[in-house]
């Protein structure tokens, strides 16, 4: 890290904006901080990529996934869960065998068995959004300032528990709770952009513009 971190967790980038800590200024980092962390989504093709690649990240850093995304979506037909649900044994060894994503054949297995259960979510639910925002927390449920201090306890939440115990319940692995906060902070359920960053207004009004799925 370098000496343009500012106090409660924000940094001046080169550009001179100030952010979170956490992108630094690494280029491919900042473009996701600033496009997409945080910003409310309901395509039902992002929000399974996303839990899916959560749960890849686990033991790892999210760059590193960021960073093999698009070998992720080229391997798992573009997270299209219909596609995927149909993957087979071979399709495994051939996941296993790609060296440009994650190869854990536990996690590789997981995602064929997730998308066969988001096409049973999408049938009980009518949509994998619905559901995934029925987790949206009340703000009386939020930290009344966002800064550094209360990110570091937002590791886990009330409501990404209950979210992970809820998709254990109907058969989904490694969605663990942090897992599920992490992808509440990415698909917009929550606004984890500190106080002073320069996307957390942005965010905000993203999310107060948009229609909640339901």
């Amino acid at each position: 890290m370098s000496d343009n971190t500012l106090a409660d967790g924000l940094r001046e980038g080169v550009d001179g904006k100030v952010r979170c800590w956490w992108p630094d200024d690494k280029p491919d980092y900042l473009a996701y901080h600033d496009a997409e962390w945080g910003m409310p989504v309901d395509d039902e093709h992002r929000l399974f990529e996303k839990i899916c690649l959560e749960g890849f990240q686990s033991g790892l850093s999210w760059l590193t996934i960021l960073r093999k995304r698009e070998n992720f979506r080229a391997a798992f037909a573009g997270f299209d869960f219909e596609k995927i649900a149909g993957f087979d044994d071979r399709d495994v060894e051939r996941l296993v065998n790609d060296a440009g994503i994650v190869r854990h054949r536990g996690k590789i297995n997981s995602t064929i068995n997730n998308a066969r259960r988001a096409i049973e979510m999408v049938e009980q639910e009518g949509s994998l959004g619905a559901w995934f925002w029925s987790f949206e927390p009340d703000m009386k449920d939020r930290p009344a300032v966002l800064d550094h201090a209360a990110a570091m306890t937002l590791t886990t939440t009330d409501a990404s528990t209950r979210m992970s115990k809820e998709l254990k319940k109907r058969g989904w692995s490694f969605v663990g709770p942090t897992t599920c906060y992490a992808f509440m902070q990415a698909m917009g359920l929550v606004n984890d952009h500190l106080e002073g960053c320069c996307c957390r207004e942005v965010t905000e009004a993203a999310r107060t513009n948009f229609n909640r799925p339901g």
